[in-house]
């Protein structure tokens, strides 16, 4: 199935993806923030928001890879 999107098209809906999870990641980041803010730690609850970083950054390296090889 071919695709009648321009580069232009594919970059900025890689553009959108990347800011959704760039979002998403700063929103964790807070929570981190939080979590670790407290006198009484929950190392559960911060090992689970360390865990879901972890592939949204992944996603997020694939994604710029792609928007890499729409530009060279």
């Amino acid at each position: 199935m071919a695709t009648t999107l321009t580069n232009e098209d594919k970059l900025s809906l890689i553009g959108q993806h990347i800011k959704s999870i760039d979002f998403q990641i700063y929103s964790l980041e807070l929570d981190l923030i939080e979590a670790n803010a407290l006198t009484q730690k929950d190392t559960e609850g911060i090992a689970s928001l360390n865990a879901r970083l972890e592939p949204l950054q992944a996603k997020r390296t694939a994604l710029i890879a792609e928007q890499d090889s729409l530009t060279e």
